[in-house]
């Protein structure tokens, strides 16, 4: 399986879904930018693909500020070579609280990061891809969105937005050689708690919800356990690949059966 030709850009790469993808992309063979929020995990992801011995670069920003993706996507061309695959990967959790108990401020900011932060690399990739006529966009979505018990309401609007938007994009761009696809993971060991709590600083809700809960993740899931890191990046793989050229509009979720039921 080999990768379309060209630079890779992951977003939040700096830790869980993102890094694993980042490092899997990198060991196939492509120069992979890393953009995070967190400088320190975004920092770690690159020194453990130069240590894989492959081409890797850290752009610190946020995914939800337009001028911070269009900057570093233009940085990371110029350092790393014509894009050829985005990955939309950062993402924060909304702890699964109540809408009356659901704060503005932590709506707003999931919505910019989940949804407006996928959005905008969205239409910063179609800006190097759609001229070359080639190209790979995966958006990270979740099991969320496609059911309404994946989260809270701001985390489920966002990752149903996230689909909604894959399949928008797949029909307008498909005549100009671009796939974009999304991956909808189920129950994925990662650190997003933590790393969603420290982005919403005081905001934060409590993180609640079954992901903390390992025999409430058997309970739900038909395989009886979680799923790893190298699954899901093995699937963005297999869409960021030269093989997958018909495949787009799609959602490929690993879950284990948990939207099955």
């Amino acid at each position: 399986m080999s990768l379309v030709a060209g630079s890779a850009f992951v977003t939040g790469g700096g830790s869980g879904i993102g890094r694993a993808i980042a490092e899997a992309l990198a060991a196939r063979g492509a120069a992979v930018a890393v953009f995070d929020l967190l400088p320190e995990g975004g920092k770690a992801t690159v020194a453990a693909i130069e240590a894989a011995r492959g081409r890797a670069a850290f752009f610190e920003g946020d995914a939800g500020r337009w001028a911070d993706v269009d900057g570093a996507v233009t940085a990371a061309v110029g350092r790393l070579g014509a894009l050829g695959i985005m990955v939309n990967a950062a993402g924060i959790l909304d702890g699964y609280a109540p809408a009356d108990e659901l704060t503005p401020a932590v709506w707003e900011r999931v919505i910019g990061i989940n949804l407006t932060g996928t959005f905008f690399g969205c239409k910063r990739a179609l800006a190097e891809l759609a001229p070359r006529g080639a190209g790979r966009i995966i958006n990270i979505a979740s099991v969320a969105g496609l059911i309404g018990g994946g989260g809270g309401p701001a985390y489920v609007a966002s990752k149903h937005g996230v689909v909604g938007l894959t399949r928008q994009l797949a029909v307008a761009y498909a005549e100009r050689g671009v796939t974009v696809n999304a991956i909808g993971p189920g129950a994925i060991p990662t650190e997003l708690r933590a790393h969603s709590t420290r982005i919403l600083g005081r905001d934060a809700p409590e993180m609640r919800g079954i992901g903390g809960d390992d025999a409430a993740v058997r309970a739900i899931t038909p395989a009886g356990r979680r799923g790893t890191l190298e699954e899901v990046a093995a699937a963005a793989c297999y869409l960021a690949s030269e093989e997958a050229a018909y495949v787009t509009g799609h959602t490929l979720v690993i879950d284990g059966g948990w939207t099955a039921r």
